[in-house]
């Protein structure tokens, strides 16, 4: 991979970076800390990009079109709710790939204080509330490292179906992620979604991807959010997927049912919101993750 995108990221932001330390953590992009050595002056972001300050940055050599865009798009509709706190888009281009970010310190604990869990479950919730034209994306573009569709839906159960678990049955297929058994489970589920999804639901501003390492917590204790896959979906599907690998506390999801209370046999579709980025993991991380997609598909349709 060639450096032009360092370059590129110096021009748009009006600095000259050094410093660069590779950070480990990403499974899809690499992610460097960069810090300001010169600055333009009357700039945009000026505190952000001050002489010394550090920033986030990251890129890759192959993404998905219009890839690092659409995750900014994201951070800024998350931004727009003013409810979970993200770090301040600084850069961004799709043409030499590259998105830069705010710097966020981390403290040295994983999840927050009681205080803090307890904070950022209520901000989720109020996120949540925040109304979203349609399931999916009204602009149509892809998400994450396999470029999911979100082709605009008027039902969750339909883009359930059609822009999660086909295609990615699909993509299963082809990798030869899952047996022939599960992937023709996950094609008979999602042609019978409406049995288990209330076809009245609306939809929410999402994450997308709310698993516990796309959450930060600062030296303050504070939850930030990154690498949004946003889209207008059911909010369980963020719920569920921060059950999945665990990393959030008892107080974080007991302040979001205080301020945003689900509905009834919510805890019967765990395991069905939890079954798309199963199959994510199985084809992107392998075998080990067939037998927890099995065990999810399970509840809701026979695998012969």
């Amino acid at each position: 991979m060639n450096n032009d995108w360092k370059s590129q990221a110096e021009a748009d932001l009006g600095v000259r970076l050094e410093n660069w330390q590779a950070l480990s953590g990403g499974d899809f992009a690499k992610s460097y800390c960069a810090t300001v050595v010169e600055a333009q002056q009357d700039r945009p972001f000026d505190k952000a990009v001050s002489i010394g300050s550090q920033l986030f940055i990251k890129t890759h050599a192959n993404p998905p079109p219009l890839h690092f865009s659409t995750e900014a798009q994201g951070l800024h509709w998350l931004a727009q709710t003013s409810t979970v706190r993200v770090p301040t888009v600084l850069g961004v281009c799709d043409d030499i790939p590259y998105l830069a970010l705010a710097w966020i310190e981390e403290g040295r604990q994983r999840t927050g204080n009681i205080a803090g869990e307890a904070e950022f479950g209520s901000q989720l919730a109020a996120l949540h509330k925040a109304p979203f034209a349609t399931f999916g994306r009204e602009d149509k573009r892809s998400t994450g490292s396999l470029g999911l569709p979100n082709e605009p839906c008027q039902r969750w159960a339909e883009f359930y179906a059609t822009q999660r678990l086909l295609p990615l049955a699909k993509i299963a297929a082809e990798k030869q992620a899952l047996t022939t058994k599960l992937i023709v489970a996950i094609e008979k589920l999602a042609s019978q979604l409406d049995e288990h999804i209330n076809a009245t639901t609306l939809p929410s501003l999402l994450h997308g991807d709310l698993w516990a390492g796309n959450r930060l917590v600062d030296t303050k204790g504070q939850s930030w959010v990154i690498d949004p896959a946003s889209h207008g979906g059911h909010r369980e599907f963020d719920l569920a997927m921060m059950r999945l690998f665990g990393g959030y506390s008892d107080a974080c999801f007991n302040a979001y049912h205080a301020a945003y209370a689900l509905d009834d046999g919510w805890q019967e579709r765990v395991a069905l919101h939890q079954l798309a980025p199963l199959i994510v993991h199985a084809i992107k991380f392998g075998s080990s993750y067939i037998g927890p997609t099995r065990d999810a598909l399970s509840q809701y349709v026979a695998v012969l």
